[in-house]
């Protein structure tokens, strides 16, 4: 997609600090990290969401992800990562992408930005996975 930035370090016109280059995608360095070694990992094909995402590339990709979640890991000395991502609210760039960023204990990230509820009842829990169930 020629306006996707995300396409354009997948074809080398953009740059960026790449950590991987394979077949199923493209990883490189966060421009605004959360911390230190935050990683972008996007698929090749220009993929707005993971619904987008072909079901014989899904496999590929978050192997990929799995990969680099263990070298962010071991390469920075990290107690663990937290991988996310997200799909259409939130997503800077509309080309689907999973952060994987370095964790260590005392940090500081709590919730990754997001305020913490809880259910009023286990009723309430059960009306919401039940939603969750019958839209499956």
């Amino acid at each position: 997609m020629a306006d996707c930035v995300f396409c354009a370090i997948v074809a080398g016109t953009t740059p960026a600090t790449v950590v991987a280059d394979t077949p199923d995608g493209v990883a490189f360095l966060d421009t605004r990290p959360v911390f230190k070694g935050h990683v972008l990992v996007v698929p090749r094909p220009h993929v707005p969401t993971l619904p987008d995402l072909d079901l014989d590339l899904l496999g590929p990709f978050f192997a990929l992800v799995r990969r680099l979640s263990v070298a962010v890991e071991a390469g920075l000395g990290a107690g663990g990562t937290f991988v996310a991502m997200n799909n259409r609210v939130s997503q800077s760039v509309p080309h689907l992408h999973a952060h994987v960023v370095p964790r260590t204990r005392g940090d500081g990230l709590r919730g990754f930005f997001w305020p913490r509820t809880r259910y009023s009842s286990p009723d309430e829990a059960a009306a919401y996975a039940d939603k969750i169930k019958d839209a499956l």
